[in-house]
């Protein structure tokens, strides 16, 4: 079980704002912070605020924020307690948490081994069957041969959708209507599962047209205790990356939240969950719901779960980390108003949401109550070409979803941010929409606006 730790220096094994968000909360928390960073990243932000940071390679992925040895090796020469792996990059990389306790460094996240299982979404899924949790039909494992997958689709009914049984973002996936079409989707999305994932194994799941998608945020520690903090509203996507997320749902009331919290718990309870997690669902028409998929690390929405609950989740990540028992206990998480939160990316929504890196020429970043952004920008700062595209979170909290869609609102407008094309007009056009304000969204939304 681990005793308390009481880390003095953590390593942050990422980039941007997430990097900035575990900065704060670790300064908040009396404990100095290590930033690495590529050598184009050598003026953001968060290396400015850690208290320390070391330069850990060249701009591309590869040799910097995906090098394993090159972070330990900063583990080292910083002599950090711990890492923090934030979300994207190795947050997901069992062997890299491995390798962090193998060297003495704590990882803050769950057990490599839980990692792993939750990692392989066939396997993830197979555990949620156990725990008594509902899955979407489907293949119980990867499948490898072309008459396996024919059979399982034809036993499902068609339209089925291929999934990367490693990975997400919506790469390695496919929607096949026809038998005719399946053994060329196979071999589509397993080319891009092993260009993406290292992993070309898929599996096979009955297709839910235009679901909602759903997920829980758990916290559990290394004592066995778990709690769920409600559920997130993530069904604005476009090509199954999301851009907009809230909590809580606008369709789910409190009888469907309980059973949605209860099947998050069990499966936690199943699989040894302790860390910050979000297992996450589809929900169709019908309000039925299905088991999706687990990610075993901080998400980029969870702001809007700490917003309507109070709740710091980052800072019980690192005490769960450091062996310490949940502060809260199921009974005292209360849901209280809306939050909503657009994902602001440097792309041109005009232009086939073309990546805009650039120079900041100018930017102006609104306020007032129940107004939050997360961003590591800053006039004159140059977002690089190499990563993510995502520049700035906003969130708004309202005591209703209207207030906060009205809120959401005004700070788009406010929002001012020149050199560089974003997401911002769209965000705004969705704000504006009538089906939207009425909560009536599905993941295909966005496509049918």
């Amino acid at each position: 079980m681990g005793g308390f730790i009481g880390f003095k220096k953590i390593l942050i094994a990422n980039r941007g704002e997430i990097a900035l968000r575990i900065i704060r909360a670790c300064r908040e928390l009396g404990i100095e912070t290590v930033a690495i960073y590529s050598d184009v990243d050598e003026s953001s932000m968060h290396v400015v605020m850690a208290d320390e940071a070391v330069c850990i390679g060249p701009a591309s992925p590869k040799d910097s924020y995906l090098s394993i040895p090159r972070i330990i090796s900063a583990c080292e020469i910083s002599g950090v307690d711990a890492v923090h792996p934030g979300y994207g990059f190795l947050a997901e990389n069992p062997r890299f948490a491995e390798i962090c306790e193998e060297n003495g460094f704590k990882f803050i996240g769950p057990k490599p081994e839980v990692i792993r299982e939750m990692g392989n979404k066939s396997e993830a899924k197979e555990f949620a069957r156990k725990a008594g949790v509902p899955v979407i039909p489907g293949s119980n494992k990867a499948v490898t041969d072309i008459g396996s997958a024919e059979r399982i689709a034809e036993e499902i009914g068609y339209p089925v959708i291929i999934k990367a049984a490693f990975g997400g973002g919506g790469r390695g996936m496919k929607i096949v209507h026809s038998t005719r079409d399946i053994e060329k989707f196979i071999n589509i999305a397993s080319s891009e599962a092993e260009t993406a994932f290292g992993s070309g194994d898929i599996y096979i799941e009955k297709y839910i047209e235009n679901p909602r998608h759903i997920e829980v945020q758990i916290l559990g520690d290394e004592h066995g205790n778990i709690v769920w903090l409600g559920e997130r509203e993530c069904s604005i996507q476009r090509r199954h990356q999301k851009l907009i997320e809230e909590a809580p749902s606008p369709i789910v009331d409190e009888d469907l939240r309980k059973k949605l919290g209860d099947a998050a718990k069990r499966f936690a309870n199943y699989v040894g969950y302790a860390s910050a997690g979000t297992v996450e669902f589809l929900l169709n028409g019908d309000k039925n719901y299905y088991f999706m998929e687990v990610n075993s690390r901080i998400q980029v929405e969870h702001p809007v779960t700490e917003e309507v609950t109070g709740v710091d989740i980052v800072k019980e990540q690192i005490r769960i980390a450091e062996g310490e028992r949940l502060s809260l206990k199921q009974e005292d998480v209360r849901i209280e108003g809306s939050a909503i939160e657009c994902r602001i990316n440097a792309e041109d929504p005009d232009k086939n949401f073309m990546s805009t890196p650039g120079k900041i020429t100018a930017l102006y970043l609104p306020g007032g109550h129940g107004v939050r952004i997360d961003t590591n920008i800053y006039t004159d700062y140059v977002i690089p070409p190499h990563y993510d595209s995502l520049v700035a979170k906003i969130i708004a909290k309202g005591k209703t979803r209207k207030e906060a869609i009205t809120k959401m609102t005004r700070v788009l407008e406010e929002f001012m941010i020149e050199g560089i094309k974003t997401t911002i007009p769209l965000h705004l056009a969705i704000m504006r929409n009538e089906k939207f304000i009425k909560g009536e969204i599905d993941t295909g939304f966005v496509e049918r606006m």
